[in-house]
């Protein structure tokens, strides 16, 4: 007989689908995007890719956030998340990424661009990268090891 889990319900849900892992794949690609468009404004010197990472890190930081307060709202009220390592883990991994998103973000949002400029906005879009990768390892873990917001049915 196979190793069936119980399910964790979420209680950020819309009919039992969870609202985290439905409103966190674009705020994930804006930001993972960023770090080709980076690349290209320093490679082009093309405004347009400047522009192009003001909203990309502007879609990425304000879009994580939203979704964060679902993921929030669930590891807060269900007791079952709150007790899982990997769950608190996710979460800090997710507010230091967003921190750095929004960061970002600030630095791109009416600064006047330069080589320096670009430079740190690359920087700090390549350790955003790093964390959502790590971030949504341990995301990966809470579904398929300890079966958080998933019908077994």
């Amino acid at each position: 007989m196979p190793n069936v889990r119980e399910p964790i319900t979420s209680n950020a849900a819309i009919g039992q689908h969870p609202l985290h892992p439905m409103l966190i794949h674009f705020p994930v690609a804006a930001l993972l995007g960023l770090v080709p468009v980076d690349l290209a404004f320093l490679w082009t010197d093309d405004v347009f890719w400047w522009r192009a990472g003001v909203w990309l890190a502007g879609v990425g930081a304000f879009g994580g956030w939203v979704a964060s307060l679902a993921g929030l709202i669930d590891l807060l009220t269900v007791a079952e998340i709150r007790r899982k390592i990997t769950a608190w883990c996710h979460a800090i991994l997710a507010v230091m990424m967003l921190s750095l998103a929004s960061l970002n973000w600030l630095l791109r949002y009416e600064t006047l661009v330069s080589e320096a400029v670009a430079l740190w906005a690359l920087y700090l879009s390549v350790l955003t990268a790093g964390l959502i990768g790590l971030a949504a390892f341990l995301g990966g873990r809470l579904v398929y090891e300890h079966a958080v917001g998933v019908q077994t049915e």
